[in-house]
């Protein structure tokens, strides 16, 4: 049912733009096979392009992540309501028929990651289906590409969406150790409390990050508004733009906003994107650039010279505002009340808000995997930021500014609050 409804919309989608198309390069089936294929590469799956003008094939790797929005939010979905149940068997903890039928907890879970299994099993019955369908045309699927990447997305939407029905349960204590490692590692050993603020910590620095890079991208459009709108509505000069064909530029931006919002986060962070054929564009410089279609969110990239103070003053509120919402949701933790007892002391606070960082940084990394890729060969082999550089330069930013922030407001909330 999930992957029915992904695959529906995109074909809906997809076969109104052909309709209203004036001059079709294809039928309803090649339309129906660019449906096929934009639903795999909501899932990560990467295309082959064998019309060059060189003759010979061409990856397109580059993913629109709002795309992939909508089958994970559907595989989570699906896989949430499977754990849950209907409303009326619902108890609180998200597990159906707990302490009924003298069921136990674990048999009750045990249960449901059964049930994910099926899910799993089922929606990647369809993909394979659609896979050996979307295996010819101009623009195809690369089998082995989909192979390696599709499981992979659909299983880790499918355990977090039953993680979440589950309630999200965390382990209670630290996994047995042998007893010499256990003496070593029992006074450093994360306690539940302090893994559950490095993780709140970790997903509130990725989240500022990604807002940042976002309202970063979004400024730079406005500032080249003229450029934006001349690319997203050309002049009518023959060849006229169609209204279908404006509708699919546009389209495409607004899937591309979150790779956007993901390139200005590594933007901010320092190591930058890459436009193709060896340029870069960070704070310090912009180099290299190559000649850029008339695209819309392209008009956001500035122009080529060394790094200039207003670059370094927009980019710096990126990393600031990762590592300082990272220091108050561990800091938030460690204190729950302000001037109440502290359930983390110094160590476990700044232990909390390092792996916070190494979260994020994790976190970082696989968004700027996943929003950049290659549009062809040679020049286009990639595009977008480099996954290492930053990962380890959101770990390094939201340690540096975090660690140091988290113990001082775990301070000021200790402080009794005026008036008591």
């Amino acid at each position: 049912m999930a992957a029915g409804l992904g695959l529906g919309g995109i074909a809906v989608l997809v076969i109104l733009l052909w309709i209203t198309s004036p001059h079709p390069d294809d039928g309803p089936g090649g339309a129906l096979r660019i449906a096929a294929d934009l639903w795999l590469v909501a899932h990560g799956a990467p295309l082959v392009r064998t019309e060059t003008l060189s003759g010979s094939p061409a990856p397109v790797g580059l993913v629109p992540l709002l795309l992939c929005a909508v089958p994970v939010w559907l595989l989570h979905r699906t896989a949430r309501g499977a754990v849950r149940g209907p409303a009326s068997a619902r108890v609180p903890g998200g597990v159906q028929g707990a302490g009924s039928g003298g069921s136990s907890g674990a048999g009750d879970a045990g249960a449901a990651w059964r049930a994910t299994g099926w899910i799993i099993a089922g929606y990647l019955l369809v993909a394979a289906l659609v896979t050996v369908y979307a295996a010819s045309g101009p623009i195809r699927v690369d089998p082995l590409g989909a192979a390696l990447r599709l499981p992979a997305v659909v299983a880790a939407a499918a355990v977090a969406g039953t993680w979440t029905g589950l309630g999200r349960p965390l382990p209670e204590a630290p996994l047995p150790l042998p007893r010499r490692m256990r003496r070593r590692t029992e006074r450093s050993a994360p306690t539940r409390a302090g893994a559950s603020a490095a993780l709140r910590g970790a997903a509130a620095a990725t989240a500022a990050l990604c807002a940042g890079g976002a309202l970063l991208a979004a400024g730079a459009l406005l500032w080249h508004v003229a450029t934006a709108q001349r690319a997203a509505f050309p002049s009518p000069e023959p060849p006229a733009p169609t209204t279908s064909g404006l509708a699919a530029v546009l389209l495409l931006a607004l899937a591309l906003t979150p790779n956007a919002a993901v390139w200005g986060a590594s933007y901010g962070l320092g190591p930058g994107f890459t436009l193709g054929g060896g340029s870069v564009v960070r704070p310090s410089a912009v180099a290299g650039l190559p000649p850029l279609p008339d695209f819309p969110l392209l008009a956001a990239v500035p122009a080529e010279g060394p790094g200039t103070a207003a670059a370094w003053a927009a980019a710096f509120p990126v990393p600031l505002a990762g590592g300082l919402l990272a220091a108050w949701c561990v800091a938030r933790a460690a204190v729950p009340a302000r001037g109440g007892l502290a359930a983390l002391d110094g160590r476990a606070t700044a232990c909390a808000a390092v792996l916070a960082a190494c979260g994020c940084g994790a976190a970082m990394a696989v968004l700027a995997a996943c929003a950049g890729g290659p549009l062809g060969t040679g020049a286009l082999a990639h595009l977008g930021p480099d996954w290492r550089l930053t990962g380890a330069a959101a770990l390094g930013w939201t340690a540096v500014l975090g660690a140091p922030a988290a113990l001082a407001l775990r301070s000021w909330r200790l402080r009794p609050a005026r008036g008591r």
